[in-house]
């Protein structure tokens, strides 16, 4: 054992201590205290603290104007058609080959399932006439009684807004 010579102010102390501790001692704390600093800030740095709630700011002034929903009307000429008439437009249409749509009994996939969709009436109508990506139009092949008829089918079945 080699005495070690501690000073402190102007007190000395003498502990002996072996060289193979002192090695150990100073290996271990050289490898352990960049882990222990690294835990310290670690520990403060934690991004979810139980029952912490994240709160965001709310705008306290509004700067120039909110837009307005957009509310689409519906021409008269396809207001207040028959649901029970559109049920057979739905089906002679072919409707059903492309739409899925329960009460029709009609399990198509390639256009929108009406029943998760519940279009409303102003969603219908300009569908039915103009088509889509994958819709025909059918202003031309329909005439504006069976647009109505079928539209009103379709809100009606689906549980959409006839109003709207």
């Amino acid at each position: 054992m080699l005495p070690l010579t501690l000073t402190r102010g102007q007190q000395t102390f003498d502990s002996p201590v072996t060289p193979a501790a002192r090695c150990i001692d100073s290996a271990l704390v050289r490898r352990l205290l960049p882990l222990a600093i690294f835990l310290v800030f670690a520990a403060g740095c934690s991004v979810n603290k139980p029952g912490e709630k994240v709160v965001a700011p709310l705008p306290s002034k509004v700067v120039g104007t909110v837009p307005k929903a957009q509310v689409t009307s519906v021409p008269t000429q396809y207001k207040n058609g028959d649901p029970v008439a559109g049920k057979q437009v739905f089906e002679s249409a072919g409707c059903k080959g492309c739409h899925t749509l329960k009460d029709a009994g009609a399990t198509g996939t390639v256009g929108p399932n009406l029943d998760q969709v519940k279009p409303p009436l102003s969603k219908v109508v300009p569908q039915v006439l103009n088509g889509g990506p994958q819709m025909p139009p059918f202003k031309g092949s329909l005439s504006a009684k069976q647009i109505a008829d079928v539209a009103a089918y379709v809100v009606k079945a689906t549980g959409g807004n006839p109003n709207g």
